[in-house]
């Protein structure tokens, strides 16, 4: 490689070590995916078991409609198939809008930190805040075991409030956000709050 080559490669390098950029996934994870689909098709299970009842028809190969009374039993799956069904339809529309997605950029060759998530459709669909790297105190983990752990990792920013920084859902493992807020604070150059 000539001398120049090296440069370009150093300075690329340079470039790629002064930023970085962690992705939220948000709502288009596994789970939703999962209960999107289940509740889904037992939604249209139980909407079609009660459409059976009334239409006195076989519409699912597995049910027989003369087991099935029209009412309580028919209007009750009829009411469960429908809820599941718009619950489903809730699902569906976040995982399509990407709720929660995004990303959390640290970016010290400009000098600054933007934390940017998608949110429902409207005036305020794009939620993005920007803030300088001169106004990091510290990143602060929040650690909190029991019946619902917590494991958060927050951008305390000096005289203003703490930013939520980690994805909202499975938590992390102990080791993991441990590792994770370490290395952000090793890379912002600031202080970690919250770990013994």
């Amino acid at each position: 490689m000539t001398e120049q080559n090296l440069k370009k490669n150093e300075i690329v390098e340079n470039l790629k070590s002064a930023i970085r950029r962690d992705i939220v996934i948000g709502s288009r994870r596994f789970s939703n995916y999962w209960w999107a689909s289940v509740l889904s098709l037992g939604g249209l299970g139980f909407l079609l078991t009660g459409i059976s009842s009334y239409l006195q028809l076989n519409l699912l190969p597995f049910i027989n409609y003369q087991d099935i009374q029209l009412f309580p039993q028919g209007l009750v799956m009829s009411f469960y198939g429908i809820l599941a069904s718009i619950l489903s339809l809730y699902l569906w529309a976040c995982i399509g809008w990407s709720i929660g997605g995004g990303f959390n950029e640290f970016n010290k060759k400009e000098g600054f930190v933007r934390i940017f998530r998608w949110g429902f459709p409207g005036k305020n669909r794009r939620i993005e805040l920007v803030y300088s790297l001169n106004e990091i105190d510290c990143i602060r983990v929040d650690l909190q075991e029991g019946l619902n752990p917590r494991r958060s990792i927050y951008l305390r920013l000096k005289g203003k409030r703490d930013i939520l920084l980690t994805r909202i859902g499975q938590p992390l493992t102990l080791e993991e956000i441990e590792k994770e807020a370490a290395d952000l604070a090793r890379f912002l150059q600031v202080g970690l709050e919250g770990i013994a």
